[in-house]
């Protein structure tokens, strides 16, 4: 499958969730605190390759793609490399870089469940939620063992195997699972003409 229809299919399948998500948001009324930087200053992150394949895709239109695989090969950090804290004192606090481009990861966390031992499904949300959106986040998890419908961290990931087993079946460490990314994506070109007509669409 060419890189340009794994791509597409990606952004679909990220374009569905952004809708389940918006409306378990706005049924739920859960939020990430605005400028959070909690669980993204969180070290030893894994993701697929796969999930990030749009980011790549749209750095190498835009001629960007051997600038950051030479700024991640250099990088010793164990956080996400597209992380942007504060400062070094408010390292909890900050912003995503790449956010219209974020991982799947990056996009269930805190609105997705996992079924647990007995078969129940729990919201996978951070401390600061269940803590400061106790309510809310207590009603969550009722509705959701009533039948409500929330998105599901295994069927997204087998959603994304789907599109490519081995890219989406592989978990790393975040900031290699960008290197590969974008590695995957100038291998392929190397030796096949521009992607001409789409620049757009990435």
């Amino acid at each position: 499958m060419a890189i340009e229809q794994k791509v597409r299919l990606v952004e679909e399948l990220f374009d569905k969730l952004e809708i389940e998500i918006t409306a378990f948001q706005f049924e739920t009324h859960l939020f990430c605190n605005s400028g959070c930087g909690k669980c993204c200053s969180t070290p030893n992150i894994d993701a697929s390759p796969l999930e990030f394949l749009p980011w790549a895709f749209h750095l190498f239109l835009n001629g960007e793609a051997e600038k950051m695989l030479n700024e991640l090969s250099m990088t010793s950090t164990k956080t996400c490399f597209l992380y942007r804290p504060l400062s070094v004192l408010e390292n909890h606090k900050g912003n995503c870089s790449n956010y219209t481009y974020r991982g799947l990861i990056c996009r269930l966390f805190g609105y997705a469940a996992n079924t647990d031992k007995f078969g129940k499904l729990r919201l996978v949300t951070c401390k600061i939620i269940k803590e400061e959106q106790l309510e809310n986040f207590t009603a969550a998890e009722e509705v959701i063992n009533k039948g409500k419908y929330v998105p599901i961290f295994t069927d997204y990931y087998m959603q994304l195997k789907q599109i490519d087993y081995k890219m989406g079946m592989t978990l790393l460490p975040i900031n290699e699972a960008l290197k590969m990314a974008i590695e995957d994506v100038l291998h392929y070109y190397a030796y096949r003409p521009f992607p001409g007509g789409i620049e757009n669409s990435a």
